[in-house]
């Protein structure tokens, strides 16, 4: 099945870890909902919130494209509800994205691409 960003699914938690929990999603893909992901405020022990069994309705965070690794967010899926309906508007939620995922910088040194990142800056900034 083809995911994509900011769409709600339905998974099966398969493993609680310290630092957040396994969702499968189907036959061939799981993703992780990282602790800080699975409801507002502070989750100390995550063993107390789910089971492994447990059928849960999470919102697609972020594909990496290059490892196909999934995140997942259940405390986003109230948000992205009321994105869907008339009470948000579509243009007030923003992704924030972690890494210029449209930017190809590859494996060079440091520094032959700073100059080309200097640039793009002041591209930027102007």
């Amino acid at each position: 099945m083809s995911y994509q960003i900011g769409q709600i699914v339905t998974g099966t938690v398969t493993g609680i870890q310290p630092y957040g929990g396994f969702i499968k999603l189907d036959e061939q893909t799981q993703g992780l909902v990282h602790i800080s992901e699975f409801k507002s405020g502070v989750v100390k022990d995550l063993s107390g919130e789910f089971k492994i069994g447990d059928r849960v309705k999470v919102v697609i965070l972020d594909i990496d494209q290059y490892s196909g690794k999934i995140s997942l967010s259940l405390r986003q899926v109230g948000i992205m509800a009321l994105k869907n309906t008339s009470i948000i508007k579509n243009n007030s939620i923003k992704r924030h994205f972690w890494t210029n995922y449209h930017l190809d910088y590859g494996f060079e040194p440091i520094a032959l691409a700073l100059p080309g990142w200097v640039e793009e800056a002041k591209k930027r900034l102007s």
